[in-house]
This record gives C-alpha cells, structure tokens and sequence, in this order.
C-alpha cells in the first residue's frame, strides 16, 4: 500500500494542487475524495481548521496545501516544481499565494461556491449580487494584474512550476460553473491557462473531475472507483453537510 493518503475532494483547487505535485513527481497515493462540508469527527481531529486537503505520509499529518506542496519538494526534490534561482523561486511562492488567496477568493468563494455549493450542497440560495459584482469588479481586477504577470507564451519561469500549476487550478474549478478567461481582454492569461490545463498530469485529473461533476456527494465515490481512481478502503465522509471552513 502506498504510504502517502490524501483526503480531499478533485474538484477544489487545493487538492488540485496537491495532487499535481504527486503526480508529476511520480508518487504512489490514495486519496479519500470528501468534501470539507462533510467530514466526520476524525476529519476534525486530522484537520481542526476542517479545511482539505489534508495528507497523511506514514503518519506525518498535514495541513495546508502550500505546506504540503514544498513538504513533496523538499522530501522528493526531483522533479523540482520550484525555480532553483532564489528571486524566481520567492516570485513563484508569492503566485502561489495569490492564487490560494486572491483568486480563491474571487473565483471560488464568489463564485462557484455561490453556484454551485449553495445551490448544491446546502440548498441556498445563490447571491445574486455577489457574483454580479465578482464578475464585473473583482475577477476583472485580478485577471488585470496577472495578465502583466505571465510571458507571451510558455511557462512563469520557463520550465513547469508551483506558480504555473497554482494559477490553472483556479481556472479550472471556476470551469465547473461557467467561467472562462476572455482571451481578447487577457490573451496571455488565457493561452497560459489552456497550456497548463492540456498537460497529461491536468488531463488525468481532469477524467477523474468530470465523472463525479454534478452527482449528489452520495453517488461520487461509486463514480470515482468505476473510473479506476486510487481511493482508501475507508473514508471520513458522511451523508449530511455542515459549514465549515473549508479553504485549505
């Protein structure tokens, strides 16, 4: 059995992240796919923040999906997912945390988490003034500045790294409900994101994503086992939601 467990759901941004780091450097892993929303009693004593992911190696426990990520390179430097120039590498760091930040905030919390989880998961209503103002006021003035961010083609810092996987998993998640990089306003964004999301590491996950899209939280395990994803035996889920705080 492989030593490394993840718990966390495909379709958030952090897991994302986490899993990419994995997967590009060749690690074995299983990964219990809840959603924060549902997590038991053990969920909370793994993660108290009850926030994913959370990964498990050999009993190391931890939290945070930019700690777990630079715990993966430190431990399995090769292949290296951050620049080995130290002023590229603090750039990349702070992408990252613009994406874990900003864009989590805009992308995620104002908009898919209005779409689709509180119409989904908690059966609210979605604010419709939130996503109106996400949409024309705040996506807008992020997407603005990573446009002057990114080079005219290629990669952050010329080979794949953090920031480039860190940036494209937000794009994706927003995806789910709709949204897309209007690529006559951020022509550089939106060709970034569709080289990042072509590579077979996003496409692999990307299969795994799409089979549990819009099924009740009940039906996506049995989805993602006919689908051959890597998955524990046993999982911390349950069958009823609660809020949280789920950013990881």
């Amino acid at each position: 059995m492989p030593g490394i467990r993840v718990i966390g759901n495909y379709v958030s941004p952090y897991v994302r992240k986490v899993l990419a780091c994995l997967e590009l450097k060749g690690l074995e892993y299983e990964i219990d796919p809840i959603a924060p929303f549902v997590g038991n009693d053990a969920f909370s004593r793994l993660s108290p923040l009850r926030r994913i992911p959370v990964l498990i190696d050999d009993g190391l426990v931890l939290n945070d999906s930019s700690v777990i990520c630079q715990y993966l390179e430190d431990k399995h430097p090769s292949p290296s997912l951050y620049p080995r120039d130290i002023a590229d590498r603090a750039r990349a760091r702070w992408l990252e945390e613009y994406a874990d930040t900003r864009l989590a905030d805009v992308l995620i919390w104002r908009l898919f988490y209005q779409l689709a989880i509180r119409r989904h998961v908690f059966r609210e209503p979605t604010d419709e003034a939130v996503v109106q103002r996400a949409r024309e006021v705040e996506i807008p003035v992020a997407l603005d500045y990573l446009e002057g961010q990114l080079p005219e083609d290629g990669f952050v810092f010329g080979a794949l790294s953090i920031a480039d996987i860190s940036l494209a998993c937000y794009f994706r998640t927003a995806s789910f409900v709709r949204y897309a990089v209007d690529a006559a306003r951020w022509p550089r964004l939106a060709a970034f994101v569709a080289q990042v999301q072509a590579l077979p590491v996003f496409q692999k996950l990307a299969r795994y994503e799409d089979c549990m899209l819009r099924l009740p939280l009940a039906e996506q395990r049995g989805a993602l086992l006919a689908a051959g994803a890597p998955l524990t035996s046993e999982t911390l889920g349950t069958d009823t939601p609660r809020h949280g705080l789920p950013r990881g």
